[in-house]
């Protein structure tokens, strides 16, 4: 017996494909004429989500591949950095989510077709849950003759009567995503140079009219979060009035705002209306009148689980009402109160209210001015309170001693509850 050795030593009979990777090959080389997959093999399946090219129209590719390699390879080539785990572990949910945030980044109002969202919403609605919008640019404005300028400086209008100031409309965008879960808002540009003007960082009254009326419309939103944007009480009203009967939001995020009392009436006014669970307002300006509203509905409220009142001016008008409230609410279990310019009367009424409630597990007073009264009070309250497993009074003015002895008792409950959880669990698997 003789065998023909190639001249090449690096060939061997390894090297060979077989006949079925070869016609899937095959295949793979000429997919977007003839695409065949559904008829094959899961290995099969695979190899061409591993092979094809990456250059497949995004209309055509859609319709055909699942999640899976594909969008994973598409994912990987487009940006650097790509934690799936952010997207329920879907390849092709974080290539689509992505990729229309990108869109409505990069969205000119006057300059870019709205066909070019719709074209997008056409291919992805079925997999958009979350959407991160980073930046909403305003329109271009066109360079203005030195007499159009002269006219400018005469006319006193108001801004938000420009149609040339709006930004992107959600409302040719929001009722299409049919399983939209969570919206995160930012009315601002990333990079505006010297071209840096204040309207680059504020909604408009139009864009905030717009929006109130798209959020109304997405029925199976959970979350919304508008932040940094300048929101302020008029538009806040605004918003809240669309949001009164929506179905589904859970968590409301106006952080980071100029929200005041006129804007947390408002606010007050939701939570009796809606099933809110999460309420941050971090880093407004809402003072006691404002806090009171929200208070008063506090202790009507059954639903709320966390309420973010940090950075505000709630002062100890504002700061006793909140406790108080919580003298008829059971269900709060996370509460900030920091840098509210609130004292140890605040903290007296809060110290009433954990001699009585254990239903509180967190709560945060820093950055106030408690005292050494207001250490008195809360040191006493602990030492009656079994449920609260946080307590931040940093920079309070109590005394280190004080300090001390407070977080002593605050880990006594941790460790309290980490011994009575195994026994609930072993209870219930008793059961």
């Amino acid at each position: 017996m003789r065998r023909i050795i190639a001249e090449d030593l690096d060939w061997s009979l390894a090297t060979v494909s077989s006949l079925s990777n070869l016609c899937l090959q095959c295949i793979v080389n000429n997919f977007e004429e003839k695409p065949i997959y559904e008829e094959l093999t899961s290995s099969e399946k695979d190899f061409i989500q591993n092979r094809v090219s990456l250059s497949l129209p995004l209309h055509f590719a859609a319709n055909v591949f699942p999640d899976g390699v594909y969008w994973k390879r598409r994912c990987e080539q487009k940006w650097k950095v790509c934690d799936v785990s952010n997207y329920g572990e879907s390849w092709k949910r974080m290539f689509f989510e992505r990729q229309l945030e990108n869109i409505i980044e990069l969205f000119v109002p006057g300059i870019t077709e709205p066909k070019t969202v719709l074209d997008m919403v056409t291919l992805c609605k079925d997999h958009i849950k979350k959407l991160n919008i980073a930046q909403l640019l305003p329109p271009v404005k066109e360079p203005q003759t030195e007499d159009e300028e002269q006219a400018t400086e005469l006319t006193l209008e108001n801004e938000d009567d420009k149609s040339g100031m709006d930004h992107f409309d959600f409302r040719i965008l929001l009722d299409k995503l049919t399983n939209l879960e969570e919206l995160h808002l930012v009315y601002k540009v990333k990079s505006c140079g010297m071209n840096f003007e204040w309207s680059m960082f504020e909604m408009t009254n139009r864009d905030c009219e717009s929006l109130a009326k798209a959020l109304k419309s997405c029925k199976t939103l959970k979350l919304f979060r508008l932040h940094l944007s300048h929101l302020e009480d008029k538009k806040c009203r605004l918003l809240v009035k669309y949001l009164l009967d929506h179905p589904s939001l859970r968590t409301l995020d106006f952080s980071h705002n100029v929200i005041g009392d006129s804007g947390a009436r408002a606010i007050g006014k939701l939570l009796t209306k809606s099933k809110l669970e999460i309420l941050n307002l971090y880093d407004n300006n809402i003072g006691g009148p404002g806090a009171k509203a929200i208070a008063h509905a506090l202790s009507k409220n059954t639903t709320l689980v966390s309420l973010n009142l940090c950075l505000n001016r709630l002062n100890d008008e504002g700061g006793q009402a909140i406790c108080k409230a919580l003298l008829n609410n059971k269900t709060l279990l996370h509460l900030q109160l920091g840098a509210n310019g609130v004292t140890w009367l605040t903290a007296l009424s809060l110290s009433s209210v954990l001699a009585q409630n254990n239903t509180l597990k967190s709560i945060n007073l820093s950055c106030n001015t408690l005292g050494e009264v207001g250490g008195n009070a809360l040191e006493e309250a602990m030492s009656h309170n079994t449920s609260v497993t946080e307590c931040n009074i940093h920079l309070t003015d109590i005394e280190e001693r004080k300090v001390s002895v407070i977080n002593q008792m605050v880990w006594n409950n941790q460790f309290r509850k980490q011994e009575t959880s195994p026994r609930e669990k072993n209870t219930e698997n008793a059961n």
